[in-house]
């Protein structure tokens, strides 16, 4: 029986191997799938640089801004928000309570929780934060029209939601 792989060349043999493998960059939506995350990469970058003035990095903004829209969240409640686990939430609130510039209390129903809220120093430096964090919006979306924007938005909305299936069915 004839059999081809064994009379080829060791270069035709690499061509035969790369054609019956898939390679992640043969794969057509692979440069969206590279862009999404250098894109991600590059402003958390940018953030990270652009906040150093304030001495906090963007995890801590990120629990800032929650605490700012929802005031008095539980510790629960913002790590799945925020997609962290507990051992995140523990190392990061310490920080930002050592700072003063979050408190945590007790919840008056329910002994196990408790409840998060920004000190007024915190406010201020969240307020200033988020100044810096709109300015990069603006920056980095300029020229970009609202409607291409959203479609964006979607479709990051859209992969947001397949990862988060799968991850919840690993779970």
């Amino acid at each position: 029986m004839f059999n081809a792989e064994h009379y080829c060349t060791t270069m035709n043999k690499k061509q035969v191997m790369n054609e019956q493998h898939h390679f992640p960059w043969d794969h057509p939506r692979f440069r969206s799938w590279i862009a999404v995350a250098r894109a991600c990469q590059l402003m958390q970058q940018t953030m990270t640089r652009s906040l150093a003035h304030l001495d906090i990095k963007p995890p801590h903004l990120d629990i800032l801004i929650n605490l700012y829209r929802f005031d008095g969240i539980s510790q629960q409640e913002l790590a799945r928000k925020l997609l962290v686990g507990r051992s995140n939430m523990s190392m990061l609130l310490p920080q930002l309570e050592k700072r003063g510039l979050i408190e945590r209390r007790g919840d008056d129903k329910d002994k196990r929780v408790l409840r998060l809220s920004l000190t007024p120093t915190g406010r201020t430096l969240t307020e200033e934060a988020m100044e810096v964090q709109t300015g990069l919006i603006e920056k980095s979306m300029e020229g970009a029209p609202l409607e291409d924007c959203m479609v964006v938005a979607q479709s990051m909305e859209r992969l947001i939601a397949v990862l988060l299936r799968d991850e919840n069915e690993l779970a």
